[in-house]
């Protein structure tokens, strides 16, 4: 009777593409995390500036907070653009 869990699999050769193609998944995930990452570090290091410039007024440690976070969003825009 013949064994078929002892033949060898067929278009074993394809076999090493199925594997290749999950690291794209991978990449595409870290950028969602860079750019979030660089954004709320932005956002904590203008929120740091102003608090320390001007002693903790509202309206420049919004606007502060705003602007880095949109500065860290830019740049870690560019750094998944990188790689």
């Amino acid at each position: 009777m013949a064994r078929s869990h002892h033949r060898k699999k067929h278009k074993e050769h394809l076999r090493q593409f199925k594997t290749s193609n999950d690291t794209g998944k991978i990449s595409s995930s870290s950028k969602i995390k860079t750019t979030g990452l660089f954004s709320l570090l932005g956002a904590a290091t203008g929120f740091a500036i102003s608090y320390f410039a001007t002693g903790f007024n509202i309206i420049w440690a919004s606007i502060s907070v705003i602007a880095g976070g949109i500065a860290g969003y830019y740049i870690g825009r560019t750094i998944d653009n990188d790689k």
